[in-house]
């Protein structure tokens, strides 16, 4: 028989098979135009505009009034509400019959007063299926309600996406009718889909690609549009062509569902809540329709809300929780960021969300679950393991500026040791869309080739949700086993995770941080966040550790539990890893900000109560009193509570968590201020000495004992200093090398000069103003108290600038090439110069309270109370103080900041010269409380070892793990001067103690 050649002209072909299903090209003739069949008016619809999110029972009790297709509303934010009554015509029995709904905004189905289905143009979801196959029972007139955000999938930004919201944007409905589905047609769509992408995606360069060129070919020569009866012949070359297997070596993904929701970014919170609604309500429909499908979902938070709002939905998850679709993973209360909360507040993020797993599901999540987040502590993995977890997945670190990460799977080493397997799925996303493209690239960019044979894809819409569609499930399922292409399997973390480790002997180990290099503008936008989450940090401290005591002091004390995990879920909510970087919109700031006052006010309240049942309140009068929550004794000038006058001082000394009464004590060696002739202020105590210039930059800083000078030659301390700061794109998270270029003059145009404040004894200090542009002022009050070893500063900001950074710089006497940092429940060290590529990628780095620089027997410490980011090269360092970015938040950091960071010289290393208890006392001051005048000294914990700190106090005589579970084979030893506890470097260690 005679066959018509196939000419090999590959553009020909692939063009050809392209229009067959083009949504633009031929519609008229091709397949894709045969997708719907007949359609069928509504025969109501109508809207109520509504400015707020209101409850499903609140908005059907409005007045709604008709709406015509093309109609807008708004503005962004509102929510429109719709009524859609329709009428199926009876002619559509047998038929697959849908709602088509196109709009501007996100949109959930609401039926039988329960949501059952999200709609989303850019989510691939414009239609809800009334029906499969019409039958004689199914009912044929229907009510549906539409709950319409006025916003999109990522926001409403003005002119881009990383934009400011656009308040003014109006919305519409552009379609919304009944439309007949031809069920073999998407069918046959999909697998012309496949295949064209298998041509594309395997290039000329393989044979199999030519293959699927061919055999996509034949398939339209096949398929005619108008005759169904036709679509079988097409669909079974193509079943062939995707039955080929592969052998038994080819590379495995695991395929898992996923739907990454950012608990807020360029949407408020309460948006959020809706965000999972819409999607999650969506993959449980397809859960019903797909036995084997498997959807992972992170952030206990997340269920808390949808647990809340939508009661009826939160129990269809958990049936499917039990049934092992639908799969809690990762542990923590939100994706917190990785680097800016405290080491307590990540060990909190796991208690809570491993709590609330149990307590929800009765598991605890095996796999910690952060893609999206800004670089990863090396303390994680051993907080990982404190709380059952060994095993982590990420994607974040392929978002690197300047070297590519050189694994995709590994062991991950920490700051002490301890290891935790780590997956970065090669595809290099966790919203993908089950195409081939993907699967290929998960191959090919796999960097652990003949170490790893398996990997993650994680399918379906993300960041701003919308997850998984049935088409995407088709796709997979269509390309399970296909020659060419890699094995899919849909999977859990736990069979991933399993299979890697079973087969694990070749993995290389990464010690240390795992550092972004990029998006390192977020450990200074939006400051007062920062200011926010370290004040709250250190008041729920104090908070648990007055409670603690006074709960042994006083058995009448009511510990307050529930008011505590209100405070800290509220906290650990803003260190969502688009909330404290500060990489999100004004509107989220506001909730964040009004979230930290809450606990401010609140919190000082408990701290109040507790403060007051640490001492004793009776007849002989209130006495001031102090309470000390830190493990050591400290010997300190206090402010004094008073309404007028100047501020009363005193001197204290209390010990170790403890209490202890205000007395009048006078140091050994007093502050002496001395304004010198050529205006420049000399302040000393004993400690440290220096002068300050009628600008406020310090013109010596001498450390008195060794008579060691701290500041460069010829060099300023505290000299602030402005830098132009616009990124490529990403505006409020990235800082560029190129920035460094544009260093500006220090800033010394003096509004007020120096003038004496506190004039010694106790406390010396001096004020001053500068100009640092005609839109900002920085005024900064420097501190010496008596017997501190730092000098401090105390400062306020006036900012109205754009697109620039602030910095604080201390070129110092000292030259290393490393600088240390502190990280959570610990340190580590940077480079301080830029050999390499990953050297010069440090440019701008993160630590929390402090930052020191040392050589032998010498070096300087920046401490500060609400900072995160440094930059320390050579002998350099500098403090950011504050950013301006525009987008996505067109007001970041606009307005007055207060802040305060510290200078410190020492002698010996920084362990020896007490820079960590310094910066600790910075951040957690001393409390002042009433109790009664013969009070005495009480200390409830010391540790008599420095290296050691007591980090936090809370409510059996054993060790526990992160999550206070007991761990019966380690007894603690208990003697009667103490208990006695082993400690490696960094460690972290928790004991349960039962009080009798």
């Amino acid at each position: 028989m005679y066959h018509q050649p196939v000419f090999k002209n590959r553009r020909t072909l692939l063009e050809r098979a392209e229009k067959f299903i083009s949504e633009i090209y031929f519609t008229d003739c091709n397949l894709r135009g045969r997708l719907y069949g007949d359609s069928y008016p509504l025969e109501f619809l109508t809207s109520f505009l509504s400015s707020k999110r209101i409850p499903f029972s609140e908005a059907v009790s409005q007045n709604f009034a008709p709406y015509k297709i093309g109609d807008t509303f708004g503005p962004t934010w509102c929510t429109c509400w719709f009524k859609v009554i329709l009428r199926i015509p009876e002619s559509w029995r047998g038929k697959e019959v849908h709602l088509l709904w196109e709009s501007d905004g996100e949109a959930m189905v609401w039926r039988d007063e329960q949501p059952v289905q999200g709609l989303t143009k850019e989510g691939e979801k414009t239609s809800y299926i009334l029906s499969e196959c019409l039958g004689d029972d199914d009912p044929h007139s229907i009510t549906l309600y539409v709950e319409m955000a006025c916003n999109g999938l990522f926001g409403a930004g003005q002119g881009s996406m990383i934009a400011a919201p656009d308040p003014n944007r109006k919305y519409s409905v552009h379609k919304a009718e009944l439309v007949v589905l031809h069920r073999d047609v998407r069918e046959t769509l999909t697998d012309f889909e496949m295949m064209v992408d298998i041509v594309k995606h395997l290039g000329e360069g393989e044979q199999r690609g030519y293959q699927a060129l061919f055999t996509v070919n034949q398939m339209v020569n096949l398929c005619d549009p108008a005759q169904p009866d036709s679509f079988p012949k097409a669909r079974a070359l193509a079943e062939s062509f995707f039955t080929q297997r592969n052998g038994g070596s080819q590379h495995t993904v695991h395929a898992m569902g996923h739907c990454h929701i950012d608990t807020a970014w360029l949407w408020p919170y309460e948006e959020t809540i809706r965000k999972c609604g819409r999607s999650w309500v969506t993959a449980v429909r397809l859960m019903e329709k797909n036995p084997d499908f498997r959807f992972t979902c992170s952030q206990a938070q997340q269920f808390q809300w949808v647990k809340s709002w939508y009661p009826g939905l939160y129990a269809q998850i958990q049936h499917f929780v039990k049934k092992g679709q639908f799969i809690p993973v990762g542990g923590t209360w939100v994706e917190m960021d990785g680097n800016l909360p405290s080491g307590e507040s990540m060990v909190r993020q796991f208690l809570e969300g491993q709590r609330f797993f149990h307590q929800e599901f009765g598991i605890y999540c095996k796999e910690f679950w952060l893609p999206d987040t800004f670089g990863y502590s090396a303390q994680l993995p051993q907080i990982m393991q404190g709380c059952g977890i060994s095993r982590f997945l990420t994607q974040k670190l392929s978002w690197n500026l300047v070297n590519t990460f050189p694994h995709n799977t590994f062991f991950w080493e920490g700051l002490d040791g301890s290891q935790v397997l780590t997956h970065f799925p090669p595809g290099n996303s966790y919203e993908m869309k089950g195409r081939v493209d993907e699967l290929v690239n998960t191959v090919k960019n796999n960097k652990d080739k003949g170490r790893a044979n398996h990997s993650a894809a994680l399918f379906g819409f993300g960041d701003g949700g919308g997850g998984p569609t049935q088409l995407m499930l088709d796709r997979l399922t269509r390309v399970q086993d296909t020659d060419g292409l890699p094995k899919v399997r849909m999977s859990t973390p736990d069979q991933l995770f399993s299979e890697l480790l079973a087969d694990s002997a070749l993995l290389c180990t990464w010690s240390g941080e795992l550092f972004l290099e990029l998006h390192n503008g977020t450990y200074t936008t939006q400051a007062k966040i920062k200011r926010g989450n370290r004040q709250c940090e250190s008041l729920l401290h104090d908070i648990e550790v007055a409670s603690s005591l006074a709960l042994g002091q006083d058995k009448a004390f009511h510990y307050p539990l529930e008011q505590l995990q209100e405070l800290w879920r509220l906290l650990l909510l803003n260190q969502f890893h688009d909330v404290i970087p500060g990489s999100c919109i004004e509107m989220v700031v506001e909730d964040a900000l009004r979230y930290y006052q809450d606990i401010l006010r609140v919190g000082s309240g408990l701290l109040g109560d507790a403060c007051r049942h640490l001492g004793q309140r009776d007849q002989k009068g209130d006495a001031p009193a102090v309470f000390n929550s830190l493990p050591w004794e400290r010997n300190e000038v206090v402010q004094l509570q008073e309404a007028t006058g100047p501020p009363s001082l005193a001197l204290v000394k209390v010990p170790s968590v403890g209490r202890a009464l205000v007395t009048d004590t006078q140091p050994a060696i007093p502050v002496s201020v001395t304004v010198q002739a050529d205006g420049t202020v000399l302040m000393e105590n004993g400690i440290l000495k220096t002068i300050i210039n009628k600008d406020g930059s310090l013109a010596s800083l001498c450390l008195m004992e060794s008579n060691r000078e701290a500041l460069s030659d010829g060099c300023h301390g505290n000299q602030f200093v402005m830098f132009d700061d616009v990124p490529l794109y990403w505006d409020a998270w990235d800082v560029m090398d190129y920035h460094l270029q544009t260093r500006c003059q220090p800033v010394t145009e003096v509004v007020e000069p120096v003038q004496v404040v506190s004039p010694g004894g106790l406390r010396g200090s001096v004020r001053f103003t500068l100009r640092i542009s005609p839109k900002s002022t920085v005024t900064q009050e420097v501190v010496l108290d008596a017997m501190s070893p730092y000098v401090r500063f105390n400062t306020q900001v006036e900012w109205g600038e754009s697109h620039k950074f602030l910095k604080v710089e201390f070129p110092v006497l000292v030259r290393s090439s490393n600088a240390t940092y502190e990280i959570q429940f610990g340190h580590l060290q940077r480079p301080t110069h830029r050999n390499t590529s990953w050297d010069w990628a440090r440019f701008e780095v993160w630590g929390h309270k402090w930052a020191d620089l040392s050589e032998h027997n010498f070096g300087v410490s920046l401490l500060n109370d609400c900072k995160y980011g440094y930059s320390i090269h050579k002998n350099l360092m500098a403090l950011s103080l504050l950013r301006a970015p525009k987008a996505p938040d067109a007001n970041a950091d606009m307005g007055a900041h207060l802040f305060t960071y510290a200078i410190m010289p020492h002698a010996g290393s920084f362990q020896t010269a007490g820079v960590i208890q310094s910066a600790y006392n910075l951040n957690y001051p001393l409390r002042l409380f009433k109790t009664s005048t013969d009070t005495a000294p009480w200390s409830a914990f010391s540790v008599d070892a420095a290296a050691v700190v007591l980090e936090t106090i809370k409510q059996v005589e054993v060790l526990c793990d992160l999550l206070e579970r007991p761990d019966h084979t380690q007894p603690a030893q208990m003697t009667s001067e103490g208990i006695t506890l082993g400690f490696g470097p960094h460690q972290i260690r928790s004991l349960l103690l039962v009080l009798k």
